[in-house]
């Protein structure tokens, strides 16, 4: 399978994060490398973009796809929550953009192997990087009951999340759960006859996102990695982030308000006396999201939403 994916807002996005002003800048999820090129193209000489991803097959693409842009590009293999390890490695102290896209991509999603899929056969995996870290398969034949009650209800809001838990320990008591499908029909199985007729998606899709979301630690990584990019942004750098569901949203959002008030005095005191100075301030007081004609090109897109913070 070509590497082939869509890069979301690529205008909106890049275009937020000013690269036309030249210095440093990172894109912290290349993927396919749409974002980074297009950032690429808008730097003045002198001026160096580093790609990063966790994905071996991204970055031998992006290598490829970059390497026409000589000094310019840097692609390096990396989760983007430890961008300021690369960082340090190259011995970079300051940045002058960042963006994350935090959506899975295209190829990802598409490839059968990779056991994303509720609908295509494959074995639990669900890693973004297949060479480190506990897999699918792991979280659903050994999480206790309570555990996956919790990831399903609070990563997948799923409302019957007790009912698939509890229909998952039950199914591996006899053998493992080993396939993407097994899973999906044992949680189709759990959601009531009624609910299912209702819904328009596959009763799996909120769990398998929560059990990806797991095997990937994707939510707890958010919140450090925008208050390290607060510390390695200059002075009116850009943070650019797209999201596609909305427990992402919600962090990025709640992150960035803390980072632009900080303030943690009672609301009556005249002054403030806590010392906490804003960081950043917000460039979208709203989202932007995906244009009409955008999401007839790429219906996928159609949850994402993209926040814009520059650093005071």
């Amino acid at each position: 399978m070509s590497f082939s994916h869509y890069s979301v807002m690529l205008d909106e996005a890049v275009s937020a994060l000013c690269p036309e002003n030249g210095g440093v800048f990172v894109d912290g999820t290349a993927g396919g490398g749409g974002h980074s090129e297009e950032i690429i193209k808008r730097l003045p000489e002198g001026s160096v973009l580093i790609s990063l991803d966790r994905d071996d097959r991204a970055i031998a693409h992006c290598k490829e796809r970059l390497s026409v842009y000589g000094e310019k590009s840097m692609v390096v293999k990396s989760n983007y929550s430890e961008f300021e390890h690369v960082l340090d490695e190259l011995g970079i102290e300051k940045i002058n953009g960042i963006l994350w896209d935090l959506g899975v991509s295209s190829v990802q999603l598409d490839e059968a192997e990779r056991g994303f899929s509720y609908s295509q056969e494959a074995f639990l995996d669900m890693r973004m990087d297949r060479s480190c870290g506990k897999t699918a398969y792991d979280v659903v034949n050994t999480y206790a009951e309570s555990e996956l009650r919790r990831i399903i209800n609070d990563w997948g809001e799923e409302k019957f999340s007790g009912r698939v838990a509890a229909a998952i320990v039950k199914a591996r008591e006899s053998s493992p759960i080993e396939t993407t499908t097994a899973l999906a029909d044992i949680i189709a199985s759990a959601i009531p006859a009624g609910a299912r007729k209702k819904e328009a998606q596959h009763p799996a899709k909120r769990t398998f996102q929560a059990i990806r979301i797991e095997v990937n630690d994707e939510l707890r990584i958010i919140e450090p990695t925008l208050e390290a990019a607060t510390r390695r942004l200059e002075s009116g750098g850009r943070a650019a982030v797209i999201t596609f569901h909305s427990l992402e949203d919600r962090i990025v959002k709640q992150t960035f308000k803390r980072l632009e008030n900080p303030c943690t005095c009672p609301h009556d005191f005249p002054v403030c006396v806590c010392g906490k100075k804003p960081q950043i301030k917000v460039i979208t007081k709203k989202p932007i999201v995906p244009s009409d004609a955008e999401l007839e090109v790429n219906p996928r897109s159609r949850s994402a939403k993209l926040r814009v913070a520059e650093k005071l």
